[in-house]
């Protein structure tokens, strides 16, 4: 009796545990905390900002490039000195004595240059800003189809919760039950109504349908965990959902063109600016044109300017030839374009299987449904009957056994298909989801 008050204790103990631990949660909810602070969710907007300054630095095309440096130096060599002092404007008929010349005294330079370059005709640069471009668009693209999956795993993730608390309390009606028929089967055994094999097998079902319930008891701290790292939250907490398990109606007017989906298109801007590198590739064979200018100031005294001058002129260069490296550049980045276009019609093949895919998958759970709640309807019927059979005698142990186990499991089983029906659909509407 010792033993058994303590092992009351310590299961009364545990269940006043999970009651304090758990957390009632909606599926709104779980789909704001999810949006807010999915970690994936902020990895994909961050691999967007990444394109999007990519994007910027393609500005280099059109926009000039300024600098300013002031740089000071002391000198003897006989040109360096000559040149110093000739941009200082500081020169004289006695600078031009072969002596001074070959052997000048030292000079301090320092100049004071403001440059400017400004690209004009680069036909390269404008087809990498436009893959920079189309690169972006798709980046973002992309992070709008990871927010729009992650919300059909919120909804997946907070089904299998509903899931998992149902067959928790299914199998704890099927728990008292077994217990309930075990006092019916002792009392049955101490009276000689019933040989000790009977006992032992409904013993048996009890420890079978308690091993299934901490199952199940696992399941659900499984779910809530997995919905936690959905949210990115932290703690050692059981989620209880605040909505029952229950077929969700369909939208009968999915129709798309999966063109129009996000992460198709992303694919189609993937491959249009593997185009346009491939393009840029090409674009090297041909020459730029630049402009440039420069102000100079020079003086022997630091952050002065007593001489001036500037430089202004354009710039027409050609690679004509640089090995095979243009070539075989050019070959990669067509091979890439075609490579990627091969991929997005591919994609778009694979897209449109798992769409016919998931809607019959609708259909015959759709048809399932009805069929597993008249077979749980019916099972719990036979239940009772034989319930109340065995308890005048009149049934035997292990067709009351069979019936309670079969309960049990076609009530599982319709859960099970609510739960697959329900996944369906949010799949459905996942893959229609423009």
């Amino acid at each position: 009796m010792k033993r058994l008050y303590v092992l009351m204790i310590f299961f009364f103990a545990q269940g006043q545990f999970f009651a304090q631990e758990q957390v009632k949660i909606s599926l709104e909810d779980v789909l704001i905390r999810v949006q807010e602070s999915n970690t994936s969710i902020k990895l994909s907007e961050q691999d967007a900002k990444m394109a999007k300054y990519d994007y910027r630095f393609s500005n280099s095309i059109y926009l000039p490039q300024i600098a300013v440096s002031h740089t000071g130096m002391a000198t003897t060599n006989p040109l360096m000195a000559f040149g110093s002092k000739l941009n200082q404007e500081v020169l004289t008929q006695a600078d031009f004595n072969p002596a001074l010349l070959n052997d000048p005294d030292e000079i301090k330079n320092y100049a004071t240059v403001v440059s400017v370059q400004q690209p004009l005709i680069n036909l390269d640069g404008f087809y990498q800003r436009k893959a920079a471009k189309t690169t972006m668009e798709a980046k973002e693209l992309q992070a709008m189809r990871t927010r729009d999956y992650l919300d059909f795993e919120a909804q997946k993730a907070y089904g299998q919760l509903q899931l998992a608390h149902r067959a928790v309390a299914v199998l704890q009606k099927a728990y008292e039950a077994a217990n309930a028929n075990l006092n019916m089967a002792q009392n049955s055994y101490d009276q000689g109504l019933l040989q000790k094999a009977d006992l032992l097998e409904v013993k048996v079902r009890v420890t079978e349908v308690s091993d299934q319930l901490k199952t199940a008891r696992s399941n659900v701290q499984n779910a809530s965990d997995y919905l936690a790292f959905l949210m990115n939250e932290q703690g050692n907490v059981v989620y209880e959902p605040s909505e029952e398990l229950v077929p969700d109606n369909l939208d009968e007017n999915m129709h798309v063109s999966l063109e129009n989906r996000a992460d198709v298109k992303a694919m189609d801007l993937v491959s249009e600016a593997y185009k346009a590198n491939m393009r840029a590739d090409n674009m090297t064979f041909l020459p730029r044109l630049n402009a440039f200018a420069s102000y100079e100031m020079y003086d022997d005294q630091i952050f002065q300017a007593d001489a001036k001058g500037y430089i202004v002129g354009a710039s027409l260069s050609w690679d004509v030839f640089k090995g095979s490296q243009r070539f075989a550049k050019a070959g990669k980045s067509k091979t890439n374009y075609e490579k990627a276009k091969q991929e997005y019609e591919q994609y778009v093949a694979k897209s449109t299987m798992e769409l016919q895919r998931t809607k019959r998958m609708v259909e015959d759970a759709q048809s399932r449904l009805q069929t597993s709640k008249l077979a749980m309807e019916q099972s719990e019927e036979s239940l009772r009957i034989r319930t109340n059979r065995f308890g005048e005698g009149l049934e035997k142990t292990t067709d009351l056994l069979m019936a309670e186990a079969t309960y049990a499991e076609k009530q599982l089983a319709y859960y099970q298909t609510i739960f697959e029906y329900n996944q369906a659909q949010s799949l459905l509407t996942f893959l229609t989801k423009e």
